[in-house]
């Protein structure tokens, strides 16, 4: 065989060898995927850049394929949370929080974090709304179910964005019991430059 054509077979095989690799390990982790799984990793695709209709599009669209898919209800009560549509949003926190209340396994660490998020993110919502009893009352919730989710930013987010001025769930329930103890003419409980900070907890 002439050795420039035996050169191009031979660089062809092993394109061809490494493509079927690369498919066949692209097919067994979608293979691997729970129903919904897509759908919602493209509704967080959609959200963070800002698609908010598209985003709930993906997300009903996986919550077809798999009915009380966490993800998906943690995503559309984000998207809720972003567009500012606060009734929804505690409305499907409200549901999502007694689903996994009801559903969790001991060992479900991941279940664990969404129900923590869940109660920080709809504490978020009654903060923003003026409830702050009900704000308080979610957060120490989420610290009681998991406290490291909800401390704060870890070393990765410190490194990317910093932390100056950084709200968390730990800081704002101390705060918020430390205001709801005085009277309430002497109550500071919103400014908003530094509430404004705090950050909204994502699927």
């Amino acid at each position: 065989m002439n050795p420039r054509i035996l050169k191009r077979f031979i660089i062809g095989m092993a394109i061809l060898t490494v493509g079927s690799f690369i498919f066949w390990d692209v097919l067994e982790d979608y293979a691997r995927r729970e129903p919904g799984d897509f759908h919602t990793e493209m509704g967080g695709n959609r959200l963070q850049d800002g698609l908010y209709e598209k985003a709930l599009e993906e997300f009903a669209l996986a919550l077809e394929a798999m009915p009380n898919h966490r993800g998906a209800l943690m995503g559309r009560a984000t998207v809720f949370i972003a567009s500012e549509r606060y009734d929804e949003a505690i409305a499907e926190l409200d549901y999502l929080i007694t689903f996994l209340e009801s559903s969790l396994e001991e060992d479900d660490q991941t279940g664990i974090a969404a129900l923590a998020v869940a109660y920080a993110n709809r504490g978020n919502v009654h903060d923003r709304l003026g409830d702050y009893q009900a704000a308080l009352q979610d957060y120490i919730d989420a610290m009681r179910v998991d406290y490291e989710v909800v401390e704060g930013p870890g070393i990765v987010h410190k490194i990317l964005y910093g932390n100056e001025g950084v709200s968390s769930v730990p800081k704002r329930a101390r705060y918020l019991q430390e205001q709801l103890q005085l009277p309430e003419s002497e109550r500071v409980l919103r400014v908003p430059e530094i509430d404004d900070l705090q950050r909204m907890h994502k699927p």
